[in-house]
């Protein structure tokens, strides 16, 4: 398998064949990590945007949006590329890019934090989100507790995968595996029950 090329390896992933994966996870690990911290001069940041990456990665290539064929190199540093400046963004204060007119999936932008969103969405948009968050919090109570807290933890108490390993007693990588999966059932159940995750 390690002799498969970039788009071999992201179809057989896409197929579910989770292998695959880790193998892109080693061919590509070492230079983001390095690129990433590079930027950002810090290394617990550098390890949560490094870990956001690939679940940014494994969401889209399971949610079937992946079409980047022959250039999975550069989709996968253009998104580690798009979260370092996000982070630049909040340290200074930038103003945010209003992206009203862009589908918003909760899947791909899964931090509930209203405090800092300076968008002031419509009464039909907040009905929409209001029932996104809706659904999505009953099929969390559907995901294995071990999938169930690490959820809660990355994606509404905002931690980050070096604290959540640190209070579970658990590695960064296994930190990492439990979201994949439980973002991967999420989607299963949203498929299977013709739930849309968009607003």
């Amino acid at each position: 398998m390690k002799n498969l090329s970039d788009e071999e390896l992201v179809a057989q992933f896409a197929q579910g064949v989770n292998e695959a994966f880790d193998v892109l996870l080693y061919r590509y690990k070492k230079q983001l990590y390095l690129y990433i911290h590079s930027n950002l001069q810090n290394r617990d940041l550098a390890e949560d945007i490094f870990q956001d990456t690939f679940t940014r990665v494994i969401i889209t290539i399971k949610s079937g949006h992946y079409n980047e064929s022959g250039k999975f190199s550069s989709f996968l540093f253009r998104i580690a590329h798009n979260k370092v400046i996000d982070v630049f963004r909040r340290e200074n204060n930038a103003e945010q890019i209003n992206e009203c007119d862009v589908e918003y999936d909760m899947f791909s932008n899964m931090v509930i934090n209203e405090a800092i969103d300076e968008y002031t969405p419509s009464k039909e948009e907040s009905v929409c989100y209001n029932q996104v968050l809706k659904d999505i919090r009953r099929m969390i109570q559907f995901l294995p507790e071990y999938q169930r807290e690490i959820v809660i933890m990355r994606f509404y108490k905002n931690m980050s995968f070096k604290d959540i390993a640190e209070t579970l007693g658990i590695s960064i990588n296994t930190a990492l595996g439990r979201v994949r999966y439980a973002v991967m059932n999420m989607r299963k159940m949203a498929i299977a029950h013709n739930i849309s995750l968009a607003v």
